[in-house]
């Protein structure tokens, strides 16, 4: 097994060291989150750092990188307090990825890509039209992480939307029914598959299956 070690990682070119750390810790999420500007400016960008916070309340967060230079999304969060979180398929990727690209502020992602926006239930802020699972949120409170300069963003979920084959009838979400594609890295897109879903663990009681008899 190859070993590199933090002061090999800190001597990297960076594009290897961020392809490096980016993909070591497993996969992660990806979702769009679509914002509105006070002025009613809409835009989107993809995001991989959306992790659930609490199920009562409903929370989630996300990281926001330094805003030492300008962030539609984050701008636009702070001025309306509301935002959504809609998961990426596979028939999105390409479109989702160029989100990321760095246009100038106040230019709309939805303008430069095939996403479409999609209002719903008088909601002001955008969802993105054809995500199985959209969530609409509001802002409660941000930490600022010293070590890297960036911006952990706390939410509350006001409301869930979602295709409803995904759900089972305890209220569990399949998504990989819904072709719902998770990050490996910065720019690698997976198609996970479920293996299996276990019920709730018991000390001194043998794993079981909800599917397995």
């Amino acid at each position: 097994m190859k070993h590199i070690s933090r002061e090999a990682i800190s001597q990297m070119e960076k594009i290897e060291r961020l392809n490096l750390i980016n993909s070591c810790t497993g996969y992660k999420s990806a979702n769009l989150i679509a914002t509105k500007s006070s002025d009613g400016d809409s835009n989107v960008a993809i995001f991989s750092s959306v992790t659930h916070l609490g199920s009562n309340p409903a929370m989630i967060g996300f990281i926001m990188r330094p805003t030492t230079v300008p962030r539609d999304t984050y701008k636009n969060i702070k001025e309306t307090g509301y935002f959504t979180i809609n998961h990426i398929t596979v028939d999105m990727i390409e479109d989702a990825h160029h989100t990321s690209a760095n246009y100038e502020l106040g230019i709309s992602e939805f303008d430069k890509t095939n996403l479409e926006e999609e209002y719903k239930n008088n909601i002001q802020i955008p969802f993105v039209k054809g995500s199985p699972v959209q969530l609409h949120c509001k802002y409660l409170n941000e930490y600022y992480i010293k070590e890297n300069d960036t911006i952990h963003v706390i939410a509350a979920i006001e409301d869930v939307f979602f295709n409803e084959e995904l759900e089972h009838n305890d209220g569990w979400l399949q998504i990989d029914k819904g072709n719902v594609v998770t990050l490996n890295g910065l720019d690698g897109y997976c198609l996970p598959k479920l293996v299996d879903r276990f019920q709730y663990a018991r000390k001194e009681v043998p794993t079981t299956s909800f599917f397995k008899k």
